[in-house]
Order: structure tokens, then sequence, then C-alpha cells
């Protein structure tokens, strides 16, 4: 009996997928395509379909782990970043998170699954170690884990953000576009979170300004405008002593 069971919820599954890359289909916009060609957006195996629309899919579909590894496996775009949305992080594993990662080939494919990928217990340490690859969306998945933590993460001591601040000066002088604007992302996020973080990545970014590389420059004058303007020092965060 519970193999016909196991069956039977194989088969709805792939129903399921089926009609959800129908339904894509359905929705693509050749004209969204180039539009977000223009935007850095790979335009290969993409329907052109904007994320409002793939999150209200996701919301219909509900949760489930089986169908994510499905639709990453179809290799569309938009059914890759629905993937992500429909995933349950609980049941993301290691291997996963590395068979991913290795797929990604556009900056908004990486930084929707880094979403997911940030609700895993390995989210801090694949950031460390995925900083080391060469791959330019590998790379940039590790200052994408590192933004996004710093604004979801709320339960973290200072200290797990501390931790990256090498790391990102390591990667200053990487003049890839999406690698250089990834870690001045995780730079201005780390420095949002607290008073005590917002003071150490202002010194950071001070002396990765004396550096001679023009992107080094270019991130570190970007994320000294935010994190010194009056609008971030007046949050009620870096007013208090934390």
């Amino acid at each position: 009996m519970p193999e016909k069971k196991g069956k039977q919820h194989e088969t709805t599954d792939s129903i399921l997928f089926q009609n959800i890359i129908q339904k894509l289909k359905s929705l693509s916009s050749p004209e969204a395509v180039v539009g977000m060609s223009k935007f850095g957006i790979n335009p290969n195996n993409t329907y052109g379909i904007s994320i409002p629309k793939l999150r209200q899919m996701a919301k219909e579909v509900g949760k489930n782990h089986e169908l994510a590894l499905e639709l990453w496996g179809s290799n569309i775009h938009e059914a890759r970043i629905l993937a992500s949305f429909v995933d349950e992080p609980e049941k993301v594993t290691r291997d996963q998170l590395e068979k991913w990662v290795k797929d990604f080939d556009s900056w908004d494919v990486c930084d929707q699954v880094c979403n997911l990928f940030e609700q895993t217990p390995c989210a801090y340490s694949k950031a460390v170690e995925w900083v080391g690859r060469k791959e330019e969306f590998v790379r940039r998945a590790a200052f994408a884990l590192m933004a996004g933590l710093a604004v979801h993460d709320k339960k973290a001591c200072d200290e797990k953000f501390e931790q990256f601040f090498p790391l990102i000066e390591q990667a200053v002088t990487d003049d890839r576009n999406f690698v250089r604007k990834a870690v001045n992302w995780a730079l201005r996020n780390i420095g949002k979170r607290s008073r005590a973080l917002n003071e150490k990545a202002i010194k950071v970014a001070r002396e990765i300004q004396k550096n001679d590389s023009r992107t080094a420059k270019w991130i570190a004058s970007d994320a000294l405008r935010e994190l010194s303007s009056r609008k971030i020092q007046e949050r009620p965060k870096l007013r208090s002593t934390s």
C-alpha cells in the first residue's frame, strides 16, 4: 500500500509540474525578455515573467520540496526562481546548495535563490566558502548571502557579521560587475545593522578607499555615502549603544 501511495504522490507532483510549465509558457513575453536583458538578466531560457507573478504562483502552489527540485531541473529561468519560492528550507541539503549554485547564470536567479539559501543551517559557512570560488555568480552568491543575512537574521550577534569584513576587503578588486555590486551590497547592509557594525563598516570602507583599484574605490565611496548619511545615522538602532 505505501508503494502505491508513493507512486500516486509522484504522479500528482509530475502533473503539477507539467501544469506549472504550461502556465509559465502561457505567460511568456518576448518583449519583456528584451527589457530584462538590458538590465543584465540572461535571456536564455527566459520567458519574461515578473517576480510578483511568480510569487503569486508560489502562493497558490504552496511549499513542495520535490516540486522545487523538478522545477530547477527544467533549466527555465522563471521555473528556477519559482523553485526557490516553493522549496522547503529545512529539506535543502548541502549537496543541493552546491548543485544549484553551480547552475547560476543570472544575477536575479542568484539573488532570489539566496533568499532560500540564507534560511539553511549552512548559510554562514557557505558565504565564507564561496568567496574563494572563481565563478562570477558563485562569488556573487557569497556576498548576496551576507547581505541577506544582515537584514533577515535578526537574532544573530554582531560577531557573526564581523567575520565578513576581511572577506569583503579580499574581494574589492574583483571588477566583474555582478561581483563588485554584491560586495558593495554586503558592506552596506552589514553597516546598517547596528551602531557597532556601522562604525566598523565605515572604517573598513575608508581602508578600502586607499586601494589603487577603481573598483575598490567605487565600492568604498558608494558604501560611505550611504553609511555616513543622515538618514542611516538617525535610524533608531544606530542611535542606540548596541
